[in-house]
């Protein structure tokens, strides 16, 4: 059979198990097993243990784990909205005001823990009925809240960043500080939508009405308490990793290890805070090791039958600009974020794309990068759109999936209009890891 039918008939299966409701992880595991079987005899499964194998040596990896624990004791902390409140008070009574504090609390919490679902998870129950109460517009604010929340995928340290550095072979470390700049890009352009619209419609984003907004600035800078904590834990995690004191999985480590001590420090731990953070972890990381067992499985058994190259060479053989080239990657991994999970798509298609991207003289951070903002437009875009179904858990049970999907449309928006400039100003993500290095 030649690797064209082969190719053809492992997507096919694919579809159909998915269709029927078989879990993703489960589906790639059975067609690469299926297609061992089929090629190699019974000794096709010790291809696949090997290629298992080989993944869960990387050490990089190891941080996922830590990161998400991380995420976990300071969801269960309180520290969240103890800095949603002082940055509320901080902005004072500007139009929208409370929308623009929700963004740079996003760009805080990523920083803190890499997790998209956590943080979306927390600013629905924090930032969405402040909003609401406000009389905030409830699409911009269900909006806000999902783009800016997703924001996880870029800020370092970003487990998407890690998942694919991993993958790809490329620095884990120039890959976080390549991520900063755009993600600071995005969550400006949250906010400069945000602040167009309240200015236009100052019904859509009414003022803070707390009596301490009202406060002058200086008087209001007292109030600032609740940033301290977070940042001590940023700057450990961050400038543990630039200045060269720890690896990414040390600081990961460092992270879990602080985010206890800030737990302490509230008296905000417990026996049960900390069983269920366990919990919510272990749940997490099962679940992320099916995907990456299951997709690497069958990248490493369609990669022998000679697939990885056959898609190589269809890619490079094309006569068309690279740029182009690039394009139609993007475009293979926005089609796939509509149907499969953001860990499988990486572990299928970066051992295709990096290599390619390198030959046409590319810069894999820089793709990287690319791809992580690819992965950020996915988290919000239906019918998958893994940012909606987070805030569709913890919103008024009157807030429907599709008022949830027709919210975030302007932000989606938002999102190509980045990707489209770090496409074309490759600087914007590589000058600070070129500055650094």
């Amino acid at each position: 059979m030649g690797i064209e039918l082969i190719t053809l008939c492992m997507v096919l299966a694919l579809f159909a198990l998915m269709a029927i409701g078989v879990p993703l992880g489960a589906s790639t595991l059975l067609i690469s097993i299926v297609t061992a079987f089929l090629n190699f005899g019974p000794g096709g499964m010790i291809l696949i243990s090997s290629n298992v194998t080989s993944v869960f040596d990387k050490f990089a990896l190891l941080a996922v784990p830590f990161f998400v624990f991380m995420a976990n004791i300071m969801e269960r902390s309180g520290v969240a909205k103890e800095l949603f409140d002082s940055m509320a008070i901080l902005g004072g009574r500007i139009k929208g005001g409370v929308a623009v504090q929700t963004c740079i609390v996003s760009v805080i919490l990523a920083a803190m823990s890499g997790i998209v679902g956590g943080e979306i998870v927390l600013l629905g129950l924090i930032a969405l009925p402040q909003m609401v109460r406000l009389g905030y517009d409830r699409k911009l604010s269900i909006g806000c809240i999902c783009a800016s929340g997703s924001l996880a995928t870029l800020i370092p340290p970003s487990v998407v960043l890690i998942v694919y550095g991993a993958e790809a072979g490329v620095s884990i470390k120039d890959l976080f500080s390549a991520g900063f700049t755009p993600g600071v890009l995005l969550a400006s352009l949250y906010i400069a939508y945000v602040l167009v619209r309240t200015n236009i419609n100052p019904a859509m984003g009414p003022p803070y009405d707390a009596d301490e907004a009202r406060l002058p600035f200086v008087r209001r800078l007292r109030f600032m308490k609740g940033l301290v904590l977070p940042f001590v834990l940023i700057f450990g995690v961050l400038g543990s990793i630039y200045g060269g004191i720890a690896t990414v999985t040390e600081s990961a480590a460092i992270g879990a290890v602080g985010s206890l001590l800030i737990a302490i420090a509230r008296r905000e731990l417990s026996v049960r805070t900390l069983r269920d953070a366990l919990w919510s972890t272990m749940l997490t990381t099962g679940s992320i090791i099916w995907l990456i067992v299951g997709a690497v499985s069958l990248v490493g058994i369609y990669n022998i039958l000679g697939g990885t190259s056959f898609l190589r060479g269809l890619l490079t053989g094309m006569d068309v600009a690279p740029i182009v080239v690039v394009l139609i990657m993007m475009g293979i991994v926005f089609l796939l974020g509509t149907f499969m999970d953001w860990i499988a798509i990486v572990f299928i298609t970066v051992p295709v794309f990096t290599p390619v991207v390198e030959e046409l003289g590319y810069d894999p951070i820089w793709f990287g990068i690319l791809f992580a903002m690819n992965i950020q437009i996915y988290m919000l875009s239906p019918p998958f759109g893994p940012a909606c179904f987070y805030l569709k858990s913890v919103a008024p049970k009157d807030v429907q999936l599709q008022e949830i999907y027709a919210a975030v449309l302007p932000f989606i928006a938002l999102q190509i209009i980045g990707l489209g400039l770090v496409m074309a100003f490759p600087q914007i993500a590589l000058w600070l890891p070129n500055a650094l290095n």
